[in-house]
Formats: structure tokens, sequence, C-alpha cells
């Protein structure tokens, strides 16, 4: 009997500095990987057509994660660009991405990954407690994907 149960899932790590660049919180949360983040994924392996993950976005709402969710309760900010990097032996992909002083200000308590500045198609979502973020913090998230 082949039992092959493929998993995606996803953790975000997640470090607020202030101007002088000492850490003011960190902490670690798992992620919902959506519906459409499972169908871009597929989708991805017969065809290049989708563009691929490129930003992550900041936002205050507090819904709990769903499948269906397709955007952010309530983005803060502007959506920033990822660096990205992947491992493709061990199923791990890196996204990590920055929002510096004045970026996303405000009671910061999700976020997300998207493959457009605005719109497209959203691959995880989460959800955590508050972090205060003010307009000189900077606030640094790793999310980690790894399909086991």
């Amino acid at each position: 009997m082949i039992d092959d149960n493929l998993k995606v899932t996803g953790q975000v790590s997640l470090s607020l500095y202030d101007q002088n660049g000492n850490l003011k919180d960190g902490r670690k949360v798992k992620n919902l990987v959506v519906n459409t983040g499972r169908g871009f994924i597929a989708s991805r392996m017969i065809s290049g057509g989708a563009s691929v993950m490129s930003h992550m976005a900041l936002g205050s709402g507090s819904t709990a994660p769903a499948t269906g969710n397709t955007a952010l309760e309530s983005l803060l900010g502007v959506r920033e660009i990822l660096d990205s990097s992947a491992s493709p032996a061990t199923g791990v992909v890196l996204y990590t991405s920055s929002f510096e002083g004045g970026d996303a200000t405000g009671a910061v308590t999700e976020a997300g990954i998207f493959n457009a500045a605005s719109g497209g198609t959203m691959l995880c979502r989460t959800t955590f407690d508050t972090i205060n973020k003010s307009a000189t913090d900077t606030l640094s998230v790793t999310w980690t994907i790894t399909i086991s």
C-alpha cells in the first residue's frame, strides 16, 4: 500500500525593532495555505503562466484565516516586495520582507503572501496577537512554506 499525503504548511516569524535596532517584540505563528494558494501551486506544476509570489502584506484584520480567503481583511499600507529562496530538495520556500518606518503603521494582526502588488492570487494568510508598530519601527517578516 502506498500512502502519499502531500501537505503544505507554513510558519511566520515576526520581529519588531525600534528605530535604534533594538528588538521590541518577536514571535512565530503558523499560517493557512488558502484554496487560491493550493490552486496556484497546482497550476505551476503544468504551466508557468501565473506570476510567482512576489509581495507580502500586513493588515489589522482579526477574523481567523479560512480556506476561502483571497485578500487580507484590512490592509495596512502597501504590499512590500519579497526576497525569496527555495530548497527544492527539502521542499522549503523562504520568503522575507521588511516593513520599514512609516510602512504598515498601527495595530498589525494579520499577514499574507501574494503574486502581485495589488489584486493577484493569495498564497497564504495568518493572524496573530497585536503587534503595535509605530511610525519609527521596522517589522521584519520571514515566512517559511514547507511541502512535505
